[in-house]
């Protein structure tokens, strides 16, 4: 009765041996399928933040060139307007030479045309005082 109850406490130890083997067996396999899923989400997770990053830097570089537009179109802006008020000022003071020149040269053929009135003038009073004293 004693060998009977050893062999089937030993029978029991067996068993319960090998029920312990098997379920951290499982329980490994669990352990291992939670490290991969944890591992995959991680790597989805990263993956995502990566590609958000990326997309918050496209943006803030989009952005950045935009102001960069804007400013060159500004500056470019000036620079037409100061361009057209030097071309504005010179056309002006170009003008106003021009008008001096004009004005010069209106007085220096006022002044042949009255020089030579006047020469005219003494011309032809010579020949009415001569012509009276032929007479």
């Amino acid at each position: 009765h004693e060998r009977e109850h050893d062999r089937e406490i030993s029978e029991l130890i067996t068993k319960h041996e090998e029920e312990m083997e098997k379920l951290r067996a499982e329980l490994n396999k669990e352990h291992q399928q939670l490290l991969d899923e944890l591992r995959q989400q991680m790597a989805a997770t990263h993956k995502a933040e990566i590609e958000q990053a990326q997309l918050q830097s496209q943006a803030l570089h989009s952005l950045e060139l935009e102001a960069l537009r804007l400013s060159l179109n500004n500056m470019h802006t000036s620079q037409l307007e100061l361009t057209q008020s030097n071309l504005r000022k010179e056309k002006e003071t170009a003008l106003v030479e021009l008008r001096e020149m004009l004005n010069d040269k209106r007085a220096q053929e006022v002044a042949i045309l009255q020089s030579r009135h006047q020469l005219e003038w003494e011309k032809i009073k010579e020949q009415c005082l001569k012509e009276k004293e032929d007479l």
